[in-house]
């Protein structure tokens, strides 16, 4: 899997068409979540994108401190589902730590895991804070990686 970070304005619209396609099959498909994924936000991102065989088959957007949380954070992690198992969700996560620390210079990250997940986060060494909570009827919990 190949990986490149781009801010929304190097994004083509080939790209960003891409993007929002994948996003909406995992979790609006795939999960069963209505919710505004176009949130206007997506301008205001680091995109994190893994791509195989020519198509998306992993993403992340990533935010400096101070848009989603006073931390920097991570969202819409996804891994489109016949490639999973193959640790690209390991890797990118990985590559969007990297960019928070090379672009953004934060010395925390918080994610809203959801909490099936909160293992495999503790393995980027995230930890939980705080109680759980629904969002789109899915249990999260915040966790926080310090740099």
């Amino acid at each position: 899997m190949e990986i490149s970070v781009k801010p929304y304005q190097s994004l083509s619209k080939d790209e960003l068409y891409a993007i929002l396609r994948i996003r909406t099959e995992v979790f609006v498909l795939e999960q069963h979540c209505v919710y505004q994924d176009l949130d206007g936000k997506d301008d205001k991102a680091l995109h994190i994108i893994g791509m195989e065989d020519n198509m998306i088959v992993a993403y992340a957007r990533c935010f400096p401190p101070g848009i989603y949380f006073k931390e920097a954070a991570i969202g819409r992690v996804l891994v489109r589902e016949n490639y999973r198992k193959l640790g690209y969700g390991h890797k990118i996560v990985d590559a969007a730590i990297g960019a928070i620390e090379t672009h953004f210079n934060a010395k925390e990250i918080r994610i809203s895991a959801q909490l099936y997940l909160v293992t495999f986060y503790e393995l980027h060494d995230f930890k939980t804070v705080g109680n759980r909570y629904l969002e789109e009827n899915i249990p999260h919990i915040s966790m926080i990686r310090k740099v």
